[in-house]
């Protein structure tokens, strides 16, 4: 039997951008889906960096998204929209969103939900596609990572940084990390991480000299952008690969291009959130072939950090913020 739906929920906006407290929950109509869309009655939802970038006022939500924020949800499917024969009413699923996950009730295109399986807990299942999504297509398709290579990683203990570490493990490369502390340090190793560096008390380019006995890295995860640009690419070897995918350093950076021509390197980046439906549909097949079998199986599962209520969610930003978290922060709706 259908559910019956509420003609109301509570969601987390703001009005003006701002700090953590903006975020206030609200009454919202209950959205109706559309053409290849699924309504998720929300349990969980997933805190990430660009939701702080937006609330902050400059990450704008791409056009037709959601003002409300939140890039990945887990919950049940509570009805879908024409033509939807992939999802069934009832079904748990987690999926990538383009924003509307701080609400208890959200959008989601039927091709980018993912179906929870037995065993995962949907805390962690909301904790999985933004990070899935981004490390599996920054590393493994934008980056040519290969097994028996080596990748440095910025900010090990972050959600992306954390996911890295353990998907870059079962697919067999050598992670190093960067992470500010010794504490941090310490939990990027017990996440799986083979060499954890202290930025904050080692200079990483020549650590990362050191470890790889002066070859360098094959590829880079840099999300930190700005003057990192310059000593990422000291860290990699020949015919090594720069992947960008957040500036909280800065968006200018200031290379040697000889070097870049000398030695064969090859920068590029991404942003996930404005591509187009169709690439991320592409990219869930990808995932649910390549990486969502080691969900299945239990060998993947988040390293979780906080949980915290809807109506809380600017201690969660305020948390996120602070950069004392190690793993993912998500909210209980449901």
């Amino acid at each position: 039997m259908a559910e019956t739906l509420p003609e109301t929920m509570i969601a987390v906006g703001f009005d003006a951008p701002g700090g953590p407290e903006v975020l206030r929950p609200a009454p919202q109509p209950v959205p109706q889906p559309g053409a290849g869309q699924v309504l998720v009655r929300v349990a969980y939802a997933g805190v990430n960096r660009p939701d702080v970038v937006q609330r902050q006022g400059f990450y704008p939500p791409p056009p037709g998204a959601s003002p409300i924020p939140g890039l990945e949800i887990s919950g049940i499917v509570v009805a879908l929209g024409a033509g939807v024969d992939t999802v069934l009413p009832g079904q748990p699923v987690c999926a990538l969103v383009s924003g509307g996950g701080y609400a208890e009730y959200c959008l989601a295109e039927a091709e980018h939900c993912l179906p929870v399986p037995e065993g995962l807990p949907l805390d962690q299942a909301a904790a999985l596609p933004e990070t899935l999504f981004t490390v599996w297509h920054n590393v493994f398709e934008r980056g040519y990572a290969r097994e028996g290579e080596t990748i440095l990683v910025h900010g090990g203990t972050s959600g992306i940084g954390s996911m890295a570490i353990m998907l870059g493990k079962l697919f067999g490369l050598t992670v190093i990390v960067t992470c500010g502390g010794a504490d941090k340090c310490a939990a990027a190793l017990q996440i799986g991480a083979d060499h954890a560096i202290d930025y904050k008390a080692q200079d990483f380019v020549e650590e990362v000299k050191r470890i790889t006995g002066g070859q360098g890295v094959e590829l880079v995860l840099d999300m930190v952008a700005g003057d990192y640009v310059a000593r990422n690419l000291q860290c990699l070897r020949e015919d090594g690969r720069h992947v960008t995918i957040a500036v909280q350093g800065g968006v200018r950076a200031e290379i040697n291009m000889a070097h870049v021509m000398v030695r064969r390197l090859t920068l590029t980046g991404s942003t996930l959130r404005p591509r187009s439906n169709g690439f991320k549909a592409l990219l869930a097949q990808e995932i649910a072939q390549s990486a969502w079998p080691l969900v299945e199986s239990g060998a993947l599962r988040p390293i979780m950090d906080q949980t915290f209520a809807l109506a809380d969610a600017a201690a969660a930003h305020a948390r996120m913020e602070a950069g004392s978290h190690i793993g993912k922060i998500v909210l209980k709706a449901g």
